[in-house]
């Protein structure tokens, strides 16, 4: 069955580093586990294993024979459910109770898929992705922020867990790839402080990536507004978006308003 692109299909192929995901993320058997694209089902079978049910979604439909067929028992069992559909359009809310999400995910859209569970309204526990390498040491080791990875942190804790090679898939990207996790995933902001305007402070802040921060906020804030928050924030009017770190953007979100 030939690979298709358009869908950014890289196939995991190695047992040993499906079953290393499964221990990254600490599936239990009590554990509903949500997968992403299940793709030849390496990674499922490795679910299976240690969960009490996988919900798989798998969006290219021809796929989905050999997935019905390689796990017919578990399927027949109902510890395997298999979903023909975009990830995209799938409702977290169809899943009754607790879940958490293990996946090899199509890098192209990584962070939409990381927004939108981490802002749905019926959250996973934990999401353990398996990523491009160089996102995964933005969001959990690089000492410089993004809005990529404030935007993880202002909802749980990222870990980098361990790389994965380019050559353990099919066909093998151009870089190598690594494990994600997102533990204690909440809602992290103070009860006074709202997600929306949290966000749009963040955004306005990441607006022109070769400015100071104040500048970039001062585009949407006044002048007085930015210089209070930064004062409370004990930042630097120099300072950049990238070297502010979590605790100082909810100051400067509880404090800085519109005029």
């Amino acid at each position: 069955m030939p690979v298709k692109k358009s869908l950014g299909q890289n196939f995991l192929m190695h047992k040993q580093t499906a079953e290393r995901i499964v221990a990254a993320a600490e599936v239990t058997s009590s554990d509903v586990v949500l997968e992403i694209g299940p793709g030849k089902g390496m990674l499922t079978r490795a679910l299976l294993a240690r969960a009490k049910k996988v919900i798989a979604v798998e969006t290219d439909h021809d796929l989905i024979p050999k997935l019905e067929e390689t796990f017919a028992k578990e399927i027949s069992e109902n510890k395997f459910i298999l979903i023909s559909s975009d990830i995209r359009s799938f409702d977290p809310e169809s899943i009754k109770g607790q879940y958490v999400i293990v996946s090899n995910i199509p890098y192209y859209i990584t962070g939409e898929l990381i927004r939108t569970f981490l802002t749905t309204t019926h959250k996973p526990t934990s999401i353990t992705f398996l990523v491009q390498k160089e996102v995964a040491v933005r969001i959990a080791r690089s000492k410089k922020e993004s809005l990529l990875s404030l935007s993880v942190k202002a909802f749980g804790t990222p870990k980098y867990c361990f790389t994965v090679p380019k050559g353990a898939f099919f066909p093998a990207p151009s870089i190598d790839s690594a494990v994600l996790s997102i533990t204690g995933i909440a809602l992290q902001f103070p009860s006074n402080l709202a997600e929306y305007h949290f966000f749009e402070v963040l955004h306005a802040g990441f607006a022109h990536k070769r400015k100071q921060l104040a500048k970039n906020l001062e585009e949407i804030f006044s002048h007085e507004s930015v210089l209070e928050a930064f004062e409370k924030a004990s930042l630097p009017q120099t300072i950049r978006a990238e070297d502010v770190s979590l605790p100082q953007w909810l100051i400067l979100a509880k404090t800085i308003h519109r005029t």
